[in-house]
């Protein structure tokens, strides 16, 4: 898998989560499940024979999609921390789920016969082919959630993410906006599920670890909780920082993480608000 085809896979994934988190302003830490489901269910077809991406994509944007449907319909019950574990809960539930499907490789996990076919095409083979589908499929999730935010459905879940008590006060409740947010981002998920699999072709209990939501989260933290572009952004450059630094040295790890908390500590509106807080400091100046 090339670096490019990483950068915007998860960067649809963190697209999806930047829906729960700056869209509703919900912290999860299972949203590497809906990433993984999506995936196993292109082990499950792959195992199954059944490789037309047509019908592969919607059973991982549908299975995903549910999964969040039906846990989120349990931790939306709460707020703040408890929902933080009660999906981290969910989160590992699946990971141990995945991890005992003896018949997908288990632990070991499962490699694909070969990627998708496209209108029975081997048209996913080709890296450049493969290239503009992600591409795609990211620019086109990404003018989704520009359109939902604008929409009325948008102005209630960003007002329900600033004052659910105020929502409630005018006659909504944000218990169903933030439920089909939430499934909107595991169906996103999903689908980035989908598109790594076939960009690896090897599908591991690992795509559902809580390290991976971790990541995630903090790739949207990194581009900036205020746009949508933020959390592509914080990806691309989380993906590059690791590729300049693993290239100087093997414990590259070390240096990256105290990078990143003077990330989080100086670019307070993340890297989309780095070119306001520059403006601000000049003025300041």
């Amino acid at each position: 898998m090339t670096l490019l085809a990483r950068g915007m896979i998860l960067g649809l994934a963190a697209l999806s989560l930047w829906l729960v988190v700056g869209g509703a302003g919900l912290v999860s830490l299972g949203h590497a499940a809906m990433l993984g489901i999506g995936a196993y269910a292109v082990v499950a077809l792959d195992d199954a024979r059944v490789t037309e991406a047509l019908v592969v994509a919607p059973v991982a944007i549908g299975g995903a999609a549910l999964f969040a449907l039906l846990t989120g319909a349990v931790a939306l019950r709460t707020a703040g921390v408890p929902f933080i574990m009660i999906t981290l809960a969910f989160g590992q539930m699946a990971f141990f789920t995945a991890a005992s499907l003896a018949g997908y490789g288990g632990d070991d996990g499962y490699t694909l016969y070969g990627r998708s076919t496209l209108a029975g095409t081997r048209w996913l083979e080709s890296r450049l082919g493969f290239h503009y589908l992600c591409l795609a499929l990211l620019a086109g999730a990404y003018l989704a959630c520009r359109m939902l935010l604008a929409s009325r459905f948008g102005r209630v879940l960003r007002a329900a993410r600033e004052n659910p008590l105020r929502v409630q006060a005018v006659g909504l409740s944000p218990y169903p906006y933030r439920l089909l947010a939430y499934g909107i981002a595991g169906g996103m998920a999903g689908l980035a599920g989908f598109l790594l699999a076939n960009a690896t072709e090897f599908v591991a209990p690992s795509f559902l670890a809580w390290q991976r939501s971790g990541e995630l989260l903090f790739m949207v933290i990194l581009g900036g909780l205020g746009s949508p572009f933020g959390a592509v952004l914080g990806t691309l450059a989380l993906l590059l920082l690791e590729e300049w630094l693993g290239h100087l040295t093997t414990h590259w790890r070390l240096l990256l993480g105290p990078l990143l908390v003077l990330a989080v500590l100086f670019l307070r509106g993340g890297l989309v608000g780095l070119p306001a807080q520059l403006a601000g400091m000049r003025r300041r100046g």
